[in-house]
């Protein structure tokens, strides 16, 4: 990521253009008046499978967070609204996990007191390790002095001998095959660094020292055992897919899965190297096409593709990760990316979190679903609405509805009226008092019972709603224990409306960056 991995030149030209491409984000949609949409839904069509690629996966903060307690409850309540499988971070290898040391002798030894205990704490809470290979361990590493601007100076240098890395990946591979058994730790993945084609990474030149590194460790982790998935590159901007596949391929080297990134105010320029203006809306899933089809076109055409890192954000925008915003982008995100990628994890699921230093307010445009002291964001109610959405898709003519049928035959619609954030940069912004045009969608519901119940689930600013009551509250950096349960209560979910269909359909009217998700219940087909 970019702040996670953001480069000072590229955030402070982001801030410069960030008044522009807001302008034209607003341009897109001002002048608009209410609009009316009829949304037909063809029950009795086949549709085609949905899985729910987009919450297989969530990041977090570094491997030594998750030994914290509050990192464990902000797991409990993700793992509650997403049944999410597995959790990608940073560093195992970094030296406060203590993996790595060397004797007085220059012999490699190995401590997995800590390993086992953050594998353990995930595995007891029911999701599995994406095992993300950084970064390196000072005495392994063949400049200590290369550290990177985060809060905890990672090393980001390659090794300083191969012997020795090869060494601890094969030890540290085979202990969790030891601990956990091969039929577990083959249904993880195993990704080799993170970014290396911006500053997480001091390879030089960046690419061909990466290709080393992934040579050499690809190799000692299927010595371990041929059965482990392994992969990259890890890229940030959905970079080197294809020239990645090619050296694969030329060299004999394994590769199980393709992994890239990418953040929605990501540049054109940077993603797609044209001058076009992507907006916000868009960029995720354009890259990941991009990446799609790059491997398509590679030697091994068949390679799965993992997007293991993405948001809406990369810089800590308060307007955008921490408001009702993500609704709407995420549901329509999930609908433009449909086919195109095994999944996709979102960057991440708590604000226990230390890339900038120690959180110094609940809400400052991290990237989680819950803030501080367990505080449910929006984003964390949009993930747990779409949840709801059934595992077949049945297509329908809008850009704004997500149609799907369950396996108990009920239909799950979600509907959502897309506007772009109402400030961005690093300061939060308040909804202007006029904030754009209503829409009014009227679901047309073929093949079930005319009247047939439905429910509704909203997220606006009105519903679901956290930043409301803390804006309300002023804002406080520390907010005392009474506020903390007080925000806590105002972030759940809405509670869900009550509704049945009138010949067959429905009418809904959604606000400005307004999320409703309809489940029509006991929806059987007719015939």
């Amino acid at each position: 990521m970019r702040l996670k991995g953001f480069r000072v030149g590229t955030l402070l030209l982001a801030m410069t253009l960030a008044p522009l491409l807001q302008a034209q984000e607003v341009a897109s949609t001002s002048g608009v008046t209410a609009q009316s949409n009829t949304i037909r839904v063809d029950t009795k069509a086949q549709g085609t499978p949905f899985p729910h690629y987009w919450e297989q996966i969530f990041g977090s903060g570094r491997a030594i967070l998750s030994l914290r307690e509050s990192y464990r409850n902000d797991l409990h309540t993700v793992k509650k609204a997403t049944g999410f499988q597995a959790i990608r971070f940073h560093g195992i290898f970094m030296d406060e996990v203590g993996l790595f040391d060397l004797d007085a002798n220059g012999k490699s030894v190995y401590n997995f007191s800590y390993i086992d205990q953050i594998y353990d704490g995930l595995l007891d809470n029911g999701v599995r390790p994406f095992v993300e290979l950084s970064f390196m361990p000072k005495k392994l590493a063949s400049d200590p002095a290369a550290l990177h601007a985060f809060w905890y100076k990672q090393n980001i240098s390659p090794p300083k001998d191969y012997a020795l890395w090869d060494g601890m990946i094969t030890a540290f591979t085979q202990h969790l095959v030891d601990r956990y058994g091969i039929d577990e730790v083959a249904q993880w993945y195993f990704e080799v660094w993170n970014e290396p084609n911006i500053d997480f990474w001091k390879g030089n030149p960046p690419q061909p020292k990466y290709y080393e590194l992934y040579d050499h460790t690809a190799r000692a982790v299927k010595k371990v055992n041929e059965r482990i998935r392994i992969g990259g590159p890890s890229t940030a901007q959905a970079a080197w897919a294809g020239s990645f596949l090619e050296h694969c391929k030329q060299s004999g080297v394994p590769v199980d899965f393709v992994s890239s990134h990418v953040y929605a105010n990501d540049t054109a320029k940077d993603v797609m190297h044209t001058d076009e203006v992507i907006p916000r809306d868009r960029m995720v899933c354009r890259s990941v096409r991009k990446v799609h089809d790059e491997i398509a076109a590679s030697p091994l055409p068949k390679t799965p593709l993992i997007f293991s890192e993405y948001n809406a954000s990369y810089a800590n925008e308060p307007n955008v990760t921490d408001t009702v915003y993500m609704g709407p982008w995420l549901a329509g995100t999930i609908s433009q990316c449909d086919g195109l990628t095994e999944a996709m994890s979102y960057w991440s699921f708590s604000d226990v979190f230390e890339e900038q230093g120690v959180v110094k307010t609940p809400f400052y445009g991290g990237y989680g679903l819950v803030a501080a002291d367990n505080i449910p964001k929006p984003a964390l109610n949009a993930f747990a609405m779409l949840h709801e959405l059934g595992d077949r898709r049945i297509r329908v003519d809008s850009d704004s509805a997500l149609a799907t049928r369950r396996s108990d035959g009920s239909i799950v619609v979600a509907l959502w009226n897309y506007a772009p954030p109402f400030g961005t940069g690093a300061t939060y912004t308040p909804p202007p008092a006029n904030v754009g045009p209503e829409r009014s969608f009227t679901l047309k519901v073929d093949g079930v019972a005319s009247s047939a119940a439905a429910q509704l689930w909203r997220l606006d600013a009105d519903h679901g709603n956290v930043v409301k009551a803390f804006d309300a509250m002023g804002r406080p950096a520390f907010p005392t224990r009474d506020q903390i349960t007080q925000l806590r209560k105002a972030g759940e979910p809405s509670p869900p409306e009550q509704a049945s269909l009138k010949d067959g359909g429905l009418t809904v009217r959604i606000p400005p960056q307004g999320l409703v998700l309809i489940k029509i219940n006991n929806a059987r087909m007719t015939h």
